[in-house]
């Protein structure tokens, strides 16, 4: 009896050799279904559809291959970083493939889900206390002060090597190369805007010299929380947001050094919230927090100085990654 196989012939070119290789090219989807009762459409990246469900693999794997290829990063040597979680995240995947143990270091303050997350990729994850006074959920400035010297030390400690995503250049560097050309060919260069939530500045800074050097017109926004938008010039009233990844309140942002901004938005808390569960509801995209804030910034515009247009958005991680927060509380 002769058995025939039903399996096809394996295209070896169509795979992919490591996860470091599907990084990156997400869909950008239209939001139509949100802005129906505006005049503008926003279009939305779908970073979290990247291995580590965040935009911020892009950045892990730009500063890893990077300082391997400059000798900054020798073979087998121990990567540490301070994170928020997505990038621990990127930098965990990207570590695993290319052999690297990696050190974890987040404050308490984030979602337990990414410590989980991230230590199930095999990371070293390192939790440090808040400051006094400091909520759980919000991160702010001093939290991170703190975290940046168990960072230190860790790294000291360890001769291990410092991704330091605030001031490696890979960070934008990396959205300059993808995240930037991307959206430039997913709309046929027809945008008339950006607009994104900063936290270490990597993906604005990126994006935007990228657009601009195609279309100098198109108008690019900062996105800060209400109340903490120190990048505006405003005075922080209220650190503790629960916009998780950003608006830290630090003024010295390195990557934004030089980079056009052509206005500064804010969003509040339960803006973030409620545009997260648009999302969510009007189009089956579940994100988290910064997603929220970019679409209600994206909004704003769509109802003042963008009236009309066609802005672009990050939808920078998903929802995956909040379950023990507010953010799946309903309106």
């Amino acid at each position: 009896m002769t058995v025939s196989s039903t399996v096809g012939v394996m295209n070896i070119d169509s795979l992919s050799p490591s996860t470091c290789d599907v990084i990156g090219n997400t869909p950008l989807v239209a939001l139509d279904r949100i802005t129906a009762d505006y005049s503008g459409r926003v279009f939305a990246k779908l970073e979290m559809l990247n291995p580590g469900f965040s935009k911020k693999d892009r950045a892990a794997r730009q500063i890893i291959e990077d300082a391997k290829a400059d000798g900054s990063l020798t073979p087998g040597q121990t990567v540490v970083e301070l994170t928020s979680g997505n990038m621990g995240t990127g930098l965990a995947i990207v570590c695993a493939n290319k052999g690297h143990p990696f050190i974890a270091v987040m404050s308490r303050g984030n979602s337990e889900e990414r410590a989980r997350m991230m230590a199930s990729l095999g990371a070293d994850v390192v939790l440090v206390d808040q400051s006094i006074g400091s909520q759980v959920g919000p991160v702010s400035g001093a939290d991170l002060a703190l975290v940046e010297e168990e960072a230190q030390r860790l790294t000291q400690e360890r001769h291990a090597f410092r991704a330091d995503q605030f001031n490696r250049a890979g960070n934008a560097r990396a959205h300059y190369l993808g995240t930037g050309p991307e959206i430039w060919r997913q709309t046929d260069g027809r945008i008339d805007g950006f607009c994104d939530f900063v936290g270490s500045g990597g993906t604005y800074a990126g994006v935007t010299r990228f657009l601009k050097e195609q279309n100098p017109s198109i108008k690019c926004y900062v996105v800060e929380p209400e109340h903490a938008a120190i990048l505006a010039g405003k005075m922080v009233r209220c650190p503790d947001h629960p916009i998780q990844g950003g608006g830290y309140a630090m003024d010295a942002l390195e990557l934004m050094r030089g980079v056009p901004i052509d206005g500064h938005l804010e969003v509040s808390g339960e803006s973030a919230k409620h545009a997260a569960h648009l999302l969510a509801s009007k189009e089956g995209i579940f994100a988290g927090f910064s997603s929220g804030a970019n679409l209600a910034a994206a909004l704003q515009l769509l109802e003042g100085p963008l009236k009309g247009g066609s802005i672009a958005m990050v939808v920078c991680d998903s929802g995956l990654k909040y379950f023990s927060t507010e953010l799946l509380e309903r309106d």
